[in-house]
């Protein structure tokens, strides 16, 4: 018996543009449909009836639930979000957490009375508990970035590990003899791997000490607060990974105020990738992620799961390069 997807396959289209054929929902222009059409007729696919009649109750709303809409990373990541969306007839509802999970539940619990389509989690706070409930509401859902240290659901994220190990490295070859690491929250797996491929990358070394570790919780006051910390334990420290870039602007600010000169003294390096790093003094050196291609590809992977009614678990790990910038040239600043 054919699928849904031997359709897709022999038109050379979406899963989810077949479906909006079949559901008469979105916009899919006269050549595509008839493609799909041929290809509905030529394996003599019959649509599962169950399955269009529930189709038929969308409301064509899903929902972003982001952290803190004032990081630089997440309006980019709702700015892909919308653009997919909005290309497939959806409207975009955005919620702002503020890193507080019982905002976030109370969002949940409304968006569950309006009966939205499908939502995607860009949380600090959203647990292993949460998502089974969701799954237990028959809500698809897919995280991006952030996510519980347990994949229950599909994820969309950057390689984290490689990403710290290649920010490592790029310090070391900059010159840098002695690297620190300010790390993120490591209840969630972003943070954690990159911890985890700073510390592999190091732990080899003489100089290597755990207290060379500290926690910046992903802030820019955590940066600032975390620098100082390592500074007054290792005054030889030359180069810092910083978990993330926020955490990278606000070590920065802390070498300032102490008089440490960037990249002269300690080379810095942060991660993510997002446009605040351009505008610094000096301007920063980060792991780039492909920020708007993961916003894009979680709107797109919801929206198939919204209009097939498929429950397969996906993981999406996407490449992440190295920027260079004036932070970690150290040979030009000598």
């Amino acid at each position: 018996m054919s699928t849904i997807r031997d359709v897709a396959k022999l038109a050379g289209v979406s899963v989810a543009t077949v479906s909006r054929v079949l559901n008469k929902n979105g916009y899919v222009n006269k050549e595509t449909e008839q493609k799909v059409t041929r290809a509905i007729e030529q394996l003599g696919y019959q649509p599962n009836a169950v399955a269009r009649g529930l189709a038929g109750k969308r409301t064509g709303t899903i929902a972003l639930i982001l952290p803190d809409i004032a990081n630089p990373f997440f309006p980019e990541i709702a700015r892909a979000v919308e653009d997919v969306a909005h290309r497939h007839g959806y409207t975009v509802i955005l919620c702002n957490s503020d890193d507080q999970g019982h905002k976030e539940q109370s969002y949940i619990e409304v968006l569950k009375k309006k009966y939205i389509d499908g939502i995607i989690f860009a949380s600090n706070t959203l647990g292993e508990e949460d998502v089974q409930k969701m799954q237990r509401n028959k809500i698809p859902l897919v995280v991006i970035d952030r996510a519980p240290n347990r994949q229950l659901c599909s994820v969309i994220r950057s390689r984290n590990y490689e990403g710290a190990k290649l920010a490592v490295q790029h310090l070391l070859d900059a010159g840098c003899k002695k690297i620190a690491h300010i790390y993120g929250p490591q209840e969630f797996v972003t943070a954690k791997e990159r911890l985890a491929g700073y510390e592999e990358s190091v732990m080899h070394f003489p100089w290597f000490s755990p207290s060379l570790m500290v926690p910046g919780y992903f802030r820019v006051d955590g940066g600032l607060n975390a620098v100082k910390e390592l500074l007054a334990k290792h005054p030889d420290v030359d180069g810092i990974f910083a978990g993330n870039d926020l955490m990278a602007i606000g070590a920065l600010k802390g070498l300032h105020q102490l008089g440490v000169r960037v990249p002269h003294d300690v080379a810095l390096i942060g991660f993510d990738g997002i446009s605040l790093t351009e505008i610094t003094e000096p301007e920063l050196s980060t792991v780039a992620q492909p920020i708007y291609e993961m916003g894009s590809l979680a709107a797109k992977v919801l929206i198939e799961k919204i209009e097939t009614g498929l429950e397969e678990i996906q993981l999406h790990e996407l490449d992440v390069t190295i920027v260079e910038r004036e932070s970690t040239r150290r040979r030009q600043a000598t």
